[in-house]
Order: structure tokens, then C-alpha cells, then sequence
């Protein structure tokens, strides 16, 4: 749906167009986080933890983005509170963070 007039739109454009690179991309990186916020709080249950609405999320925003088992593979490890496995020398070193 489009239901801005022409010169509307070359306007806001050109206001936009105004500012720096790194003004814009800032203003789409808040844009996103608003929306993200938004997104969370509709999925945020009482009784739900931070991990499950983390899958919830990336199935709302990114799930139509992947075939159905693979999404449902990602959200599953995103829901698991202890999804970071470490690997490495017995130092610690090392810091892989790996899917399934």
C-alpha cells in the first residue's frame, strides 16, 4: 500500500538524502531496535524465559527466511540457556561458538 502523494515522498527523500551516511544508518539501526522492542513485547509471557522469546523473535523476524526444519533447528539452539559451548585448550583458550 502506497498512499503518500509523489511530492511527499521526493521530499522526505530529499530531507533524508541531507543527512550523512552514518546519520541514516543510525536512524535505521534505532528504527530496528523500536521495532524489535515492539516485536518482544507482544511475544513476552509471564511465565516464558528470555531464551524462549529470543526464538519466538527470530522466528516472527527471520523464520520465513529459512527452510522449516533449519529454522526450527535455530530457534531450538536459541532457546537453550547454555547455547555456548567453548572449545579450546584446557587454558580456556579458544572461542567457537557453534550451532547444534
Amino acid at each position: 500500500m502506497n498512499d503518500t502523494p509523489e511530492a511527499v515522498q521526493n521530499f522526505y527523500r530529499t530531507l533524508l538524502m541531507g543527512r550523512s551516511g552514518s546519520e541514516r544508518l543510525q536512524m535505521g539501526c534505532a528504527m530496528f531496535d523500536t521495532a524489535r522492542a515492539f516485536a518482544q513485547a507482544s511475544l513476552r509471557v509471564p511465565f516464558h524465559s528470555d531464551d524462549t522469546v529470543r526464538a519466538r523473535l527470530f522466528m516472527r523476524t527471520y523464520g520465513g527466511d529459512f527452510d522449516p526444519e533449519t529454522a526450527e533447528r535455530i530457534a531450538e539452539w536459541l532457546s537453550t540457556p547454555h547455547r555456548v559451548q567453548q572449545e579450546g585448550k584446557a587454558d580456556g583458550g579458544g572461542d567457537a561458538t557453534r550451532i547444534g
